[in-house]
């Protein structure tokens, strides 16, 4: 997942300029704006699936410090496997949309017990928010302001990776983020009132353990409770003691712009030179279990943050591993050499050989990715993201250009599954589809119904102008695309590489939400 501060958005509209609220307001939804030409793609294509479950793909371990997989982070889990495993999907029996216009792109989204969305929502001007949406309406239900301050001179504020894009819910339902002013804060719902409020129960003062000026993309517990953080301009790793306040810290001097996995048998970080393994001891302080150096271009490719792997890394379990094992078989990230791998480690402590496999993806000069991996089973679903031209919002923010044609935001296309071999040696693809372009979404994959769900910024054949983005369903066995449903059209359906949640509104009806640069979007089949 590749979170960042979304900017506002500017919209010239017939010479007129209007800009999205960037004011949080607690009250019902708005739809977001269509911008520019209408488009003449369909509304909706394709039609619904007989949910076909994907057989052999186990749950991944679950955190006692964290709320219940799936509902926890942008990733689903502490293994960040992006994959639903229990919770199903709409199937795309006249599908619904709706959004609500709040000026902010939501790049995390999660769910409370009561079902209640949950948000970090981002824009330039006033940085993050926390907002409570209704999981039926979008309606906002409450909103908190997060400390914020613009990011250190050199760091393009719309590629920011700090600052509470990336937070946890943790077992308590509580927000749990490393915020802009370098401490970890932890907020509630308080119900107690006529209206549900945002309120701070915890915090934790990492700064001591931080390089100076650092900043960190994320905090997450490990198996103990304790929290783990990174630094992203000088590589920071930390642990700090929620009991004392305690805190070390190891520096790698590398860049990590990334969140960060979390097993029963340590900690996995991805920099922008290498995969790591740590664990800590009593005395808190990160050591290396292993290093594994990826190929690497050198280039920071466009969609890219940085000149390196843009994945979380994900953790998989093996074929034949036995049930109630909390420990992870396989690692996988993709690196950033030219065309792109997936690669494939061994998570194992001690490893005869830690590479499993490298598998090129996509083509020589349009391979890159910005979004963890899926993790389903053996299987691995990767996207391409190259071409996802985020600093033309640069113009937008100036107001120099209308959004609704703003064709350099269409991506390379490619979405491709790669599965590991039933006995470790080596990986296979399965299929490579040419066809759909994620622009920058955190797609997921439903294990259930067998589908993997992304979001595109689809070119129209016939108004070369026009801007349609569409929620899109693929055949998670063949790559298939089995239906499109259009969200809208112009640059507030952008969802700037946040990430798909899945939960169910008031009803059971099982809906698709994600972030966009004007709120937040949602999908759902008709009753």
């Amino acid at each position: 997942m590749r979170p960042f501060a979304a900017p506002v958005v500017v919209v010239l509209l017939a010479g007129s300029t209007a800009a999205v609220p960037a004011a949080a307001q607690v009250g019902p939804a708005t739809p977001l704006k269509a911008t520019g030409p209408q488009p003449s793609v369909a509304p909706f294509s394709g039609g619904p699936v007989t949910p076909n479950r994907v057989r052999g793909v186990r749950p991944a371990w679950s955190s006692r410090f964290m709320a219940p997989n799936p509902k926890n982070s942008v990733h689903n889990d502490p293994w960040q496997t992006d994959t639903y495993t229990s919770l199903s999907g709409p199937v795309g029996r006249d599908p619904q949309v709706l959004s609500t216009r709040i000026g902010r792109t939501c790049i995390t989204l999660t769910f409370d017990r009561r079902g209640r969305l949950i948000g970090s929502c981002i824009n330039l001007p006033d940085g993050p928010g926390l907002y409570l949406l209704d999981p039926r309406t979008l309606a906002t239900l409450a909103f908190h302001q997060l400390p914020y301050t613009p990011p250190p001179a050199g760091t393009n504020p719309a590629l920011n990776t700090t600052g509470g894009a990336y937070f946890y819910l943790d077992q308590r339902d509580r927000a749990v983020l490393a915020a802009a002013d370098r401490r970890i804060h932890v907020y509630g719902v308080d119900d107690g009132g006529a209206e549900p409020a945002f309120r701070q129960v915890a915090g934790y003062d990492p700064r001591p353990c931080l390089q100076p000026g650092e900043r960190m993309p994320s905090a997450l517990p490990d198996a103990r409770g304790r929290l783990w953080f990174v630094g992203r301009t000088e590589g920071t790793v930390g642990v700090i003691d929620r009991r004392t306040g305690r805190c070390r810290s190891i520096v790698l001097h590398e860049e990590i712009e990334n969140s960060f996995a979390v097993a029963t048998d340590g900690v996995y970080i991805v920099s922008d030179k290498a995969m790591y393994k740590l664990r800590a001891g009593r005395s808190l302080e990160p050591r290396t279990v292993w290093r594994f150096r990826y190929r690497n271009s050198g280039i920071a490719k466009p969609g890219q943050i940085n000149a390196g792997s843009g994945t979380t890394p994900t953790l998989m379990h093996a074929l034949h591993e036995r049930r109630g094992r909390t420990a992870p078989a396989y690692v996988a990230i993709t690196d950033n050499a030219d065309p792109m791998n997936v690669v494939v480690l061994r998570a194992a402590d001690r490893a005869a050989r830690r590479l499993v496999c490298e598998v090129p993806v996509f083509a020589k000069g349009a391979s890159a990715t910005e979004n963890s991996l899926i993790g389903a089973g053996r299987s691995i679903v990767v996207e391409n993201n190259y071409g996802y031209d985020l600093t033309k919002f640069n113009d937008v923010i100036s107001g120099d250009v209308a959004i609704g044609g703003n064709r350099a935001l269409v991506s390379a296309p490619g979405m491709t599954r790669i599965d590991i071999r039933a006995d470790g040696r080596g990986c296979r693809m399965v299929w490579t589809n040419t066809d759909v372009r994620p622009a920058s979404v955190v797609s997921k994959g439903d294990a259930v119904n067998g589908l993997v769900y992304t979001f595109e910024n689809v070119a129209d054949p016939l108004i070369p102008d026009a801007d349609p983005w569409t929620w899109t369903a693929v055949d998670f066995r063949t790559g298939a695309v089995r239906w499109r449903r259009l969200a809208g059209w112009g640059g507030e359906y952008n969802n700037h590489y946040a990430g798909i949640a899945l939960g169910k509104a008031a009803g059971g009806r099982p809906t698709l939400y994600l972030g966009a640069v004007g709120g937040v979007m949602a999908l759902r089949d008709g009753s």
